[in-house]
């Protein structure tokens, strides 16, 4: 049965291409029977460990259907792990009013420029155009698989440590604002949720992560929240 994608009254739309609200759509499933990632393998240590010496692993997901004409765009995001004692992750909420990914949870970053020098390098001029985050309190650590988007978006994600006491100044007209989660909520999969819809006789599938931050509800999903999958997939190989 096709399901009514448009979005409840009192919530804004987290997606514009297509237009549908990915928290209307019922959970069809709960990665509930795969094992967390142990606390050690997130530390540190362990982390540039597993990117010194890869495991034999394949990612969950590389590519998303496409549902736009535009030309293919290489660009990175930055997947910044904060040293904190209970390792986090900082994510940004996208302001409502951009042309893509409106409103959505993102890693920051962008496209690539003809000036960057790799794909690292991308991430970290993007973060810092985004959030202010220098890239003096950044050690990059290794890259995962490119993730190509509906929108044809190929994304590089550049995993990096974040030195905790990193100041950060955002930039009004691209982030709404920028939070915190705890790399271990991310690494279990008792928390992702698979989602289902036939819309106009297509099947789109996607996963989600919604986190409490407080009393606010952070719905990571779509694009994000398969690049986070490929990151568990990598740790836990």
């Amino acid at each position: 049965m096709p399901i009514d994608p448009s979005p409840p009254p009192d919530l804004v739309p987290l997606s514009k291409l297509p237009h549908f609200d990915p928290r209307a759509v019922p959970v069809a499933a709960i990665d509930s029977d795969l094992p967390p990632v142990p606390p050690e393998q997130l530390r540190p240590e362990a982390i540039r460990a597993r990117f010194r010496s890869p495991p034999a692993w394949q990612p969950e997901a590389r590519t998303e259907p496409r549902f736009t004409d535009r030309q293919p765009a290489h660009a990175s995001v930055l997947v910044p792990i904060v040293l904190r004692e209970r390792p986090t992750v900082l994510l940004t909420e996208r302001t409502t009013h951009l042309s893509t990914h409106s409103g959505q949870i993102a890693f920051p970053g962008g496209k690539r420029d003809d000036t960057d020098v790799d794909a690292a390098d991308t991430a970290l001029r993007e973060a810092q155009e985004e959030v202010g985050l220098d890239r003096s309190f950044v050690e990059i650590v290794g890259q995962l698989p490119t993730y190509t988007t509906g929108t044809r978006f190929i994304i590089t994600p550049v995993v990096g440590f974040v030195r905790p006491e990193a100041p950060l100044a955002l930039n009004a007209h691209e982030v709404a604002d920028a939070f915190e989660v705890p790399l271990q909520f991310l690494m279990t999969p008792a928390y992702h949720r698979r989602h289902v819809m036939d819309a106009g006789g297509a099947r789109r599938e996607w996963l989600s992560m919604p986190y409490m931050d407080g009393s606010t509800e952070r719905f990571i999903w779509g694009a994000t929240a398969a690049m986070l999958r490929n990151f568990y997939r990598f740790l836990a190989a």
